[in-house]
């Protein structure tokens, strides 16, 4: 039998506070984690260990024997039915609002205590070692043994999204107590700082995302506005590579290196701010941004970009709220098949509208002028004219859609699987069915004009968004039969 070093055994303890449970959390974790610091770097110095270096994630759950009378209102915040529910964490400082949230529920809504302590679930040394910049993990065969037959590296085979997607079975009878893993936050913690060129502790709780470099200029064009402003409650504006600013006059290195979907956060002191990520074009991009930003939980996210519009009546620089879609980016095909339907989330459709009518100054049927509600529709081609139209002509008509991108449509079904509000307003920028192609010039003139106004509304409605409680905002239509307690 191979011998195992581990850190001194914890024993589980109980809490009725919540910040104390997630308290324990944090030392759990940091325990963890110095271990395989320690250990690894010495390996990297001395050689390989006698024995193989392992240490434990730490795990939160609760045990109830009776059903829980809450709010019929809530979505979230208690368990489906008597039992025990588990849940691996990481990264509980980052998550400390969140947990702390969350748990407070549970104590509240079960009037039981919490037990937190190790999990039996190993740390992979990759993630370990992750926020330690004066620590890196080798490609395999660099090191003078095999690094997997020590520690413990990432596992996808218990790496993946059963939980949201509802294929997970529990092997013991423990229910799972929130939506992802410890070792699916960390590999989207990973991947995040990779694909954004920012680190994940500067995401903000309201996302918007865009398909344009134009929005990005707007955006700290507004970012430096609301620094100016003491009483805009906004404290700094991180770039690509975590160049962070305070003040408006700052100036920001120029980026290194281009990250494949750079992301901006205008940042408060609370994670209530604003995080824009510019996804370039496409649905597989969609769907990595959104697959790895779920894990934050965010409060909420919505898609301002650009489409072609579908009706003869639109002109250029309407704007298109979605209030339904036609998924054709197949993507998401094999997580979320095309005949679940993405419902509308009123929440979402009310402060957009809400925003759209303050910065058009237009009310009520006068905001037809300049907007359309109805079916976008997202594809994964984005030449589709060139082909035969007959087809793709004849499923537009037939679900009346009035717009067409690639990127809205898995954007809200990847918002609908994780669980995060959605939204899509969109803004024409070409007409390809009646001729109006987009075309260098005219794009130029367009952009000029539009680009700021439609970014100022995704802002304004994560500003409406910002004042509802969760409670409203995380609506029922997001959750399934059993869902887990956590949001």
């Amino acid at each position: 039998m191979i011998a195992i070093k581990t850190p001194d055994a914890a024993a589980p303890e109980q809490f009725t506070d919540p910040t104390a449970a997630v308290a324990r959390l944090e030392a759990l974790y940091t325990q963890s984690v110095n271990f395989l610091c320690e250990h690894f770097t010495r390996a990297m110095t001395r050689g390989a260990p006698q024995a193989r270096v392992r240490a434990y994630y730490p795990e939160i759950r609760i045990t109830t024997t009776t059903h829980a009378h809450v709010d019929s209102r809530l979505s979230f915040g208690h368990v489906p039915a008597p039992g025990t529910y588990a849940a691996t964490i990481t990264r509980p400082d980052l998550f400390r609002n969140y947990l702390i949230q969350q748990i407070g529920l549970l104590l509240e809504n079960h009037g039981v205590p919490v037990t937190v302590g190790p999990s039996t679930t190993p740390m992979p040394v990759h993630f370990a070692v992750a926020n330690d910049t004066a620590i890196s993990v080798p490609q395999e065969g660099a090191t003078q043994f095999v690094l997997r037959d020590v520690f413990d590296v990432p596992d996808l085979t218990t790496t993946n999204d059963d939980i949201v997607n509802g294929t997970y079975a529990s092997a013991d009878g423990v229910g799972p107590l929130a939506p992802f893993t410890a070792q699916r936050v960390d590999y989207s913690l990973a991947r995040l700082s990779h694909y954004t060129a920012t680190d994940p502790e500067h995401f903000q709780n309201h996302v918007l995302f865009t398909n344009y470099q134009f929005y990005v200029s707007a955006f700290e064009a507004f970012a430096r506005a609301q620094l100016a402003d003491p009483k805009s409650g906004y404290s700094s504006f991180v770039s690509t590579g975590n160049a962070e600013i305070t003040t408006p006059d700052e100036v920001l290195p120029p980026a290194t290196k281009v990250p494949q979907m750079p992301a901006f956060h205008l940042k408060r002191p609370d994670g209530s701010g604003i995080t824009l990520v510019n996804i370039g074009v496409g649905p597989s991009n969609a769907k990595t941004a959104t697959d790895h930003i779920a894990v934050l939980r965010p409060h909420a996210w919505i898609m301002v970009g650009h489409c072609a519009g579908l009706r003869n009546t639109q002109a250029l620089g309407d704007f298109v709220l979605a209030h339904a879609y036609l998924r054709e980016d197949k993507v998401l095909d094999d997580d979320l098949p095309v005949w679940v339907p993405i419902p509308a989330l009123a929440e979402i459709q009310v402060a957009l509208e809400q925003a759209v009518a303050e910065l058009t100054q237009l009310q009520g049927y006068d905001l037809k002028r300049v907007m359309r509600t109805g079916t976008v529709a997202t594809l994964d081609n984005r030449n589709w004219e060139l082909r035969d139209q007959t087809g793709p002509v004849q499923r537009l008509s037939q679900c009346r859609a009035i717009g067409l991108d690639m990127e809205s449509g898995t954007i809200a079904a990847n918002g609908y699987r994780f669980r995060v509000p959605y939204g899509t307003l969109l803004c024409v920028s070409d007409k390809p069915l009646h001729g109006e192609l987009k075309l260098p010039g005219m794009a130029s003139d367009f952009y000029k004009t539009q680009v700021s106004r439609h970014l100022n509304i995704g802002i304004r409605a994560m500003e409406i968004l910002r004042t509802m409680p969760l409670e409203r905002l995380h609506s029922r239509k997001l959750r399934s039969f059993d869902e887990t307690p956590f949001l």
